[in-house]
């Protein structure tokens, strides 16, 4: 089996050595293929601006100026053209990527992309900092993740999903199980702009969440990852809602155009 691995915290993150770790497990035919810096919240972003770079940075890895929609392209569609991957894994992402966190993850993105060119592909990522003590827990990963990839690949999913993965911010013996959920909603308050001045008097601003936890529904992927499960949340790419279409559809009428002007 061929594995192409890419992540979006850069390809010298300490999660990119324990994907290449779960993956070592499952294969021996391994390419990494990930963002020269760090791409988070890059989301399905394109490099259309400028070209892409890429390094040679050892046999079968390489590093691109660019975002991990472009890596996963760079590799599928040029360095491994002539025997494109049977999976792509993308991670492990040093935070969870839950509810809305996926239209901003770069490394879901990475998945995505992986699954539109037609390749099985799996975003793995780590929740970290939930109990305030500041110790990002790889080994979680490092030890469930293989198992829980090759289960996945046995059972198999339908073309077209893309499988988002959480590990709780927990020690491998504490992990109390594995569900399947559905994706999650966050409270928006908790996303802030924080005003600065720099040493020249201008103002400058960061976006950031507060750590506080929501109270999402049993079954969500919230909901998993808070009580110590691992969260396989499959997510589909066509976004199209279909009740709020039939609804729309109905209510606009065969006349639509003629309501409007038209």
């Amino acid at each position: 089996m061929r594995i192409l691995l890419t992540n979006d915290d850069g390809i010298e993150a300490p999660g990119m050595d324990v994907l290449q770790q779960i993956a070592s497990e499952l294969s021996d035919d391994i390419w990494i293929v990930a963002p020269e810096t760090d791409q988070s919240g890059a989301a399905h972003s394109l490099t259309l601006h400028e070209p892409l770079r890429c390094r040679t940075l050892k046999e079968k890895i390489y590093a691109v100026k660019g975002t991990p929609t472009d890596c996963v392209i760079m590799g599928i569609r040029f360095l491994i053209a002539d025997k494109p991957p049977d999976l792509v894994l993308s991670g492990v992402n040093n935070g969870q990527n839950l509810a809305d966190d996926v239209t901003y993850s770069g490394t879901v993105a990475g998945a995505i992309e992986g699954t539109l060119l037609g390749v099985p592909s799996i975003a793995l990522s780590l929740a970290t900092r939930f109990d305030n003590s500041g110790k990002i827990r790889w080994e979680t990963p490092m030890k469930l993740g293989a198992g829980l990839v090759r289960r996945l690949l046995d059972v198999g999913w339908p073309e077209g999903v893309v499988l988002n993965v959480n590990f709780p911010d927990r020690d491998p013996d504490d992990v109390v199980g594995l569900e399947v959920t559905s994706q999650g909603r966050r409270d928006q308050d908790l996303l802030t702009i924080e005003d600065r001045m720099d040493t020249r008097g201008n103002p400058y601003y960061w976006l950031g969440f507060q750590r506080k936890r929501s109270r999402p529904p049993e079954g969500s992927d919230l909901w998993a990852v808070y009580s110590g499960r691992i969260s396989v949340t499959p997510l589909h790419l066509n976004l199209t809602q279909n009740e709020a279409r039939a609804q729309l559809a109905e209510r606009l009428g065969a006349d639509a155009l003629e309501t409007i002007g038209g």
